[in-house]
């Protein structure tokens, strides 16, 4: 009777155990055993070992890809967060009537997918005809006429539609902080004489600090992997000189366009050990802030 308790919960276990093991733990295996080959195309590969992990090394079209991502990153963090906190300060403020329609419209863009906001913006930073390309071509044509944003600031033009996408996704999160943050400490340090800077580097941020390392952390996983709005706001290319090419479009490209699908597991394995890096290194910061 007791060994039938026992087996109860590896029973009712079994079902996920099966799915986890047959689509997570097997293709992550098969994908390490993969980047250890060379394939040409479903039916054919070479065993070569590390050598596509040492071509990677050398391979300029893989870092130009990751100077790329990392410009998209940094953008996300520098531009997009801060105004994302900016709206949520200002709609956390009781006095602000229409609060909740204000939220309600800085929110919407995240409720449609990537693909109609990559169809959004393509038209207006198209190099002929776009809205924006043409306003801009119309002010700087006397020293610059050959300005396009899809031809010289790719990155920055993916920044701006990710931005319109994602600043109010992000908002939520901070107002949830915001929400959190104690008014008696508020109270108190104003009637100390605490200024508003004051009360938010010394109260509100570090009260919201674990929220917005989380919401950093998701903004640098979603940024690496960038794939289809630049894919389709460059027309299902890299853009000129490759100036649009992210990891992921590069994994891609290498293998299903090419078909060599060891080197696309390489590259597909050396992202994930990036981010993991990046998890590890960020949580380590948060921690010791915290012990401070």
């Amino acid at each position: 009777m007791k060994r039938r308790l026992n087996l109860a919960p590896w029973l009712f276990l079994a079902p996920f155990l099966g799915l986890f093991a047959l689509f997570t733990v097997w293709p992550l295996v098969h994908s390490l055993a993969l980047a250890m080959q060379q394939t040409y195309g479903p039916g054919r590969s070479e065993w070569v070992g590390l050598h596509n992990f040492k071509f990677l090394l050398t391979d300029p079209l893989f870092w130009q890809a990751t100077g790329n991502t990392v410009k998209f990153a940094l953008g996300s963090l520098f531009i997009q967060l801060p105004i994302a906190l900016g709206l949520a300060l200002l709609l956390n403020r009781p006095a602000l009537r229409g609060r909740a329609l204000f939220r309600l419209i800085f929110f919407s863009p995240s409720l449609v997918g990537l693909p109609f906001v990559a169809m959004l913006f393509a038209p207006i930073f198209e190099r002929r005809t776009g809205l924006l390309n043409v306003m801009l071509h119309n002010l700087t044509s006397a020293w610059n006429p050959d300005f396009a944003w899809t031809q010289n600031y790719v990155m920055s033009a993916l920044i701006i539609a990710a931005v319109w996408m994602y600043a109010g996704f992000n908002m939520v999160y901070f107002l949830a902080a915001l929400q959190n943050v104690s008014k008696d400490l508020l109270e108190a340090a104003e009637i100390d004489g605490a200024g508003p800077w004051q009360r938010f580097w010394h109260i509100t941020l570090p009260e919201i600090t674990p929220i917005a390392g989380f919401v950093t952390l998701l903004s640098i996983i979603g940024s690496f992997q960038l794939f289809e709005l630049s894919y389709i706001m460059l027309n299902d290319s890299a853009g000129p000189d490759n100036r649009g090419l992210t990891i992921v479009m590069y994994l891609y490209q290498t293998g299903f366009q090419t078909g060599d699908l060891g080197y696309a597991s390489t590259i597909g394995w050396v992202l994930a050990l990036m981010l993991i890096t990046i998890a590890l290194i960020q949580r380590k910061l948060l921690k010791r802030r915290e012990e401070v």
